[in-house]
């Protein structure tokens, strides 16, 4: 689409001058694995941001360790924004993070939290850590983990601890949120007709062991791609 100012339209200009304003188009992509995009007609420009989807929060127990999945790439002309790291036994998931290369910026994602310890004589009671970034909150307790919402690219949180003898705790699988995906920017000049994409899956859930709770899933990312004529 695009507007046409002339001189009925308030433009001064010699008579029959004609500028055309091209408006910007935008394609926005929450799903796709190996998938083409079509770059339009006269588009001179593309502007594209993306997101690499979280890991997954850890779970706990008496057996493991439970880790998180780490979250997938989103991939646009074979470059990344690269996945979050899943959560560990009571350490948050690292952010993702790459070179630089042939982006124009990125930026890491954030750290998974750790674990939080309310401890009595007898009994430890712990929130698992919460996802990096959007992420999703630490189970309370004797919950699960909460999942980060879909295409936030936020780690999923990790499983709660309730009511564990303190005695034992050290035998204890502990749980970390997982790490939020990283976020990028690339600008192509020169657009070709197409390119393949995939937008990454968030990491998978850490398992609950035995007496334990499982962590949730990550959040997946997306790709936003801004054209312009």
């Amino acid at each position: 689409m695009s507007i046409v100012l002339d001189g009925t339209n308030g433009v001064t200009g010699p008579a029959g001058n004609t500028t055309t304003l091209a408006v910007h188009t935008r394609q926005v992509f929450l799903t796709g694995t190996a998938a083409t995009y079509t770059t339009p007609a006269n588009c001179k420009q593309q502007v594209i941001r993306m997101w690499g989807a979280g890991g997954g929060g850890a779970g706990t127990g008496t057996t493991g360790p439970n880790l998180g999945g780490t979250g997938s790439d989103t991939l646009f002309n074979a470059i990344a924004a690269t996945g979050g790291a899943g959560g560990g036994n009571g350490v948050g998931g690292a952010g993702g993070t790459a070179a630089l290369g042939s982006r124009s910026m990125a930026r890491p994602g954030n750290v998974g939290g750790t674990c939080l310890n309310v401890s009595t004589a007898t009994t430890v009671n712990e929130r698992g850590g919460t996802g990096g970034g959007a992420g999703g909150l630490g189970g309370n307790d004797t919950n699960a983990g909460s999942s980060a919402a879909a295409n936030s690219g936020g780690g999923g949180g990790g499983g709660g601890i309730g009511a564990v003898v303190f005695a034992s705790f050290g035998n204890y699988y502990q749980a970390g949120g997982g790490g939020q995906g990283e976020y990028c920017e690339i600008i192509i000049n020169t657009p070709a007709a197409t390119y393949t994409y995939t937008v990454g899956a968030g990491g998978t859930a850490g398992s609950a062991g035995t007496s334990g709770y499982a962590g949730g899933a990550g959040g997946s990312g997306y790709i936003i791609v801004d054209e312009y004529y």
